[in-house]
């Protein structure tokens, strides 16, 4: 007895072992680079870029409206098919089409932060407007790409170490243009920070011209879809030459793409699987434009909260990434979701003891920042494998940017009323309210599990 106990607690170790091994795969770290090149812009353009327009005096009602430069990541899906389909002159034919738009992107990020550096908000504010928008245009561009070119360039069982990775180069991104960015500008000057930021992406320029260009496989279906602009351009041959390239580009970047999902899915599932992306992470928007309101009424300094948030809250969130990568490739994608879910609820509650003890002790603070961070990094990891499983190999970069766009949609929507809900109930109920959001994408969990268990079935990780 005592040695079969001893071989099954050897064997479940090995398993979970083998699963760790997922994170030497030479493509799981190329994505952990790319994912750093992608992380690296966002703060740019939004916190760090605040903090230098105010200080150059510009006023909060004009650096509030530059938040809506982030509509330009929710609408990356309208040039998405354009990103997938369209080759570019020369650089194609060397690098491939993922590695070239990737490129291309990310020196257009480069060369968009170095000329902002060099400008003076203070003396033209329209100019970094501008530069911002640009910016921000390249970094969507830049996130479709390599989007598609994570999903191509590994196999399904490698999707949860892939999607994990990009987590975590995303996630110490974010810290290095926000604290290392603003360490560089109080020490020597903003042009000196975001000159320096624009050089850090080279580590994407360099990982793209390393990498291998993706070969997937082309799905029959999507072939046969593709019959349909044949067919077209047969049935219009009397109109002209540019009408029919033009008719024929759109359906195959546009309609096919569409026509490809709910054909391979069924009307009944691609709506189910809708539901389920769009609720999974209301929990996470609802609550999180609340966090610092709450840490402040809480009564907590501000360097407390950068010393907690900034310092454990990262760590926590990189472990939590890791356990989600290592959950997926060990068992499977629907436990994973589950325990996402059931971690981010938990957190929550864990913010209502916090709010209901009127408590200003730093390390509950730690404790429970961190919590909620180890859960946000298996949630968001879980559900990215899961939107990565649904695309095929024809058209990844369209199907997954209307993905991305969709999931964050309705929580975007629920953030604007969080404030209204701390008024009306007070923070623990508020943060009660916030778990029990994850309840409806949980429901839709255990139904598509239901209607479709073949959506969760994983390998063994290589």
């Amino acid at each position: 007895m005592t040695d079969n106990k001893s071989e099954k607690k050897s064997g479940w170790l090995r398993g979970w072992w083998q699963a760790i091994q997922i994170y030497r795969n030479p493509r799981v770290l190329a994505m952990l680079l790319l994912g750093f090149s992608a992380g690296l812009p966002f703060m740019l353009v939004f916190s760090t870029l605040s903090a230098w327009l105010r200080q150059a005096g510009i006023d909060r009602a004009t650096i509030g409206m530059l938040g809506w430069v982030g509509l330009v990541y929710s609408i990356k899906f309208l040039w998405a098919p354009i990103v997938d389909r369209m080759p570019l002159p020369l650089i194609t034919r060397l690098l491939g089409r993922r590695r070239s738009w990737m490129l291309l992107a990310q020196c257009g990020v480069g060369a968009g932060l170095f000329h902002v550096a060099h400008l003076d908000p203070a003396a033209s504010i329209s100019s970094v407007v501008l530069g911002t928008l640009f910016i921000a245009f390249c970094a969507a561009t830049q996130d479709i790409v390599v989007d598609a070119w994570r999903i191509e360039a590994a196999p399904l069982e490698l999707q949860g170490g892939m999607a994990a990775a990009y987590q975590m180069g995303y996630r110490v991104a974010l810290m290095v243009a926000s604290a290392g960015a603003l360490w560089i500008a109080a020490d020597v000057s903003w042009r000196a920070s975001y000159s320096t930021m624009a050089m850090m992406m080279g580590v994407g320029v360099i990982t793209t011209l390393c990498v291998s260009e993706p070969h997937p496989r082309v799905e029959e279906l999507s072939i046969l879809q593709e019959a349909r602009v044949i067919d077209w351009v047969k049935r219009n041959s009397h109109l002209p030459g540019w009408l029919q390239a033009a008719g024929s580009w759109f359906l195959g970047a546009v309609i096919c793409p569409i026509i490809d999902f709910f054909t391979r899915l069924g009307i009944n599932l691609a709506v189910l699987i809708f539901g389920f992306i769009s609720t999974y992470r209301l929990t996470d928007y609802a609550m999180g434009v609340m966090a610092n309101p709450f840490y402040l009424d809480q009564g907590f300094t501000l360097k407390q909260i950068a010393a907690v948030v900034k310092g454990f809250g990262v760590i926590s969130a990189l472990a939590g990434v890791l356990i989600g990568g290592t959950v997926i490739a060990r068992l499977g994608l629907r436990r994973a979701l589950i325990a996402g879910s059931i971690a981010v609820m938990c957190s929550n509650l864990a913010f209502a003891i916090l709010a209901a003890s009127g408590s200003d002790d730093v390390a509950g603070l730690a404790i429970v920042n961190s919590l909620d961070n180890l859960a946000l990094g298996i949630h968001g990891t879980a559900l990215i494998a899961f939107m990565s499983s649904l695309t095929s190999a024809r058209y990844t970069a369209t199907q997954y940017a209307v993905l991305s766009s969709l999931y964050a949609l309705p929580g975007k929507l629920l953030l604007g009323l969080s404030g209204f809900v701390v008024e009306a109930l007070g923070y623990p109920r508020f943060f009660i309210y916030t778990a029990f959001l994850s309840v409806p994408g949980l429901i839709l969990l255990f139904w598509l599990s239901k209607y479709a268990p073949e959506r969760f079935v994983r390998k063994p990780a290589a």
